[in-house]
């Protein structure tokens, strides 16, 4: 008897699962999947974060390009020649009524200094410049030209900074160097060469 009671318990082990095991392997189900959707939600916030990041330092090397571009050399005469006229701030660059590479002034880096500033679009295309951004702003571009210390009469750097349009708080306090999430900052030195 011992025999057939052994074979029917073993049985009904075999029949299915008990209400212990469906519950416990369900909370480990659950566990599994609520850890995957932060991972998920983490995966597009930081791809969303590397995006605005790449596409804030293309039109940064942008800008870039476009101020080293312009004249700031020794003429055949050994006299400086300086483009202090063409207006980076257009959509197209004009030779005249801009502000070149003279030297902007202290603030350029934290407001928006006519002259030194111009907004970007969602798609790249500049909106122009001025102290206030256009409706369709999505990016922020500003910069500025300052003297080099040891040879000032000879020697520039150059920041350009690029920001989506937001309220930067603390950021765009006077002197500041913070960096916020988004943003991306480059500095080049320039030096008159001899032509």
């Amino acid at each position: 008897m011992s025999l057939a009671r052994e074979t029917r318990n073993s049985r009904r082990r075999q029949d299915g699962f008990s209400l212990l095991e469906v519950m416990i392997a369900t909370g480990i189900m659950a566990s599994a999947l609520v850890t995957l959707a932060q991972l998920f939600g983490l995966s597009v916030s930081s791809n969303r974060g590397a995006q605005a990041l790449t596409y804030t330092t293309v039109l940064a090397e942008q800008k870039m390009e476009q101020l080293r571009g312009l004249e700031w050399r020794l003429g055949s005469l050994g006299l400086p020649v300086t483009d202090a006229d063409t207006d980076t701030t257009a959509a197209i660059d004009t030779p005249s009524g801009g502000t070149g590479l003279s030297r902007s002034p202290a603030d350029t880096l934290t407001s928006n200094v006519p002259g030194w500033v111009d907004y970007v679009d969602r798609f790249g295309n500049t909106l122009g410049g001025g102290a206030n951004p256009p409706a369709k702003t999505v990016f922020v571009r500003r910069w500025s030209v300052e003297p080099l210390g040891h040879d000032p009469d000879n020697a520039i750097v150059i920041q350009v900074l690029v920001t989506p349009r937001m309220n930067r708080g603390a950021a765009d306090s006077a002197g500041s160097t913070l960096r916020l999430p988004g943003e991306s900052r480059l500095l080049c030195v320039k030096t008159r060469k001899a032509q």
